[in-house]
């Protein structure tokens, strides 16, 4: 894929940057020519099928994997540990993060080892920090609650709290729909936009769900090993960017607002 035209928006605002990133696995590529950047402010998604380089290409902006070729810019430099603490990491919801047996207050304190070191014990006013996290998510009320017990909406607002505690730049977020009904999908976006506006915090986001990311998204990414898309979600509907990137036999679900449950759910929270 040739380099896109340069952005119109303020390269100071640039909080990712990738330029002609090349990644390989076993002498076969993954990432092949990934031209990518994300704004300041930014809700950006990424869209591709299981084995199409999503969760390969956030490890890049996240300085897990060093690209064989290309370079990469994480908050204006190279991604390193330091520049790591800006970033709040949601990696997959995997069943064992569902039922370890730990408190939802002590799945918050998580958030803060980084900064407080791994073997210093979290104090009062750290402790305090996580509850203040909890009430953004509208959590507070389960504290002291095992997060096994939670449902999938909930775990995935305790995760988000654990994410704010390093008081991140960027959210970056793999596959934060899975396990979760839609409307608690609904209520996670929702809160997405809250912290974009009120904290100014951005996202990357990635979904094999074009549907559900074209939704959220300011901006979207359609990649498998290449990057087939990079733009406004209204535009990456066309025949020939979907079958290049998820085949033939796709099917799209649109998110529409006359759907049923949304429709309740909006009428039940007016």
């Amino acid at each position: 894929m040739k380099a896109p035209v340069t952005d119109t928006e303020n390269e100071n605002d640039v909080l990712v940057d990738l330029n002609d990133v090349w990644v390989a696995y076993d002498g076969k590529w993954v990432l092949k020519s990934i031209y990518f950047k994300c704004y300041a402010g930014e809700i950006f998604g990424i869209v591709g099928p299981n084995g199409g380089g999503k969760t390969t290409l956030l490890n890049v902006i996240l300085g897990l994997i060093r690209p064989e070729k290309g370079s990469v810019k994480l908050l204006g430099q190279s991604p390193c540990k330091r520049g790591r603490l800006e970033i709040g990491y949601l990696p997959q919801v995997s069943h064992a993060d569902r039922s370890f047996p730990v408190s939802v207050l002590d799945v918050v304190l998580m958030g803060l080892y980084s900064r407080l070191g791994l073997f210093n014990r979290p104090d009062r006013n750290n402790k305090q920090v996580a509850m203040d996290l909890l009430s953004q998510v509208n959590m507070a009320d389960h504290a002291k609650k095992p997060f096994s017990v939670l449902s999938g909406g909930q775990q995935q607002r305790v995760n988000i709290a654990r994410a704010l505690a390093s008081k991140p730049k960027l959210l970056v977020l793999d596959e934060p729909s899975t396990g979760v009904d839609s409307v608690a999908q609904e209520d996670f976006y929702e809160l997405l936009a809250k912290f974009r506006s009120e904290q100014g915090i951005s996202t990357i986001m990635v979904s094999h769900d074009i549907g559900v990311i074209t939704s959220h998204a300011d901006r979207v990414a359609c990649l498998n090993i290449q990057l087939h898309y990079h733009g406004e979600p209204d535009s990456c509907f066309t025949p020939e960017i979907q079958q290049s990137v998820f085949g033939k036999d796709m099917k799209v679900i649109v998110h529409d607002p006359r759907c049923v449950t949304c429709y309740h759910r909006h009428e039940n929270h007016d």
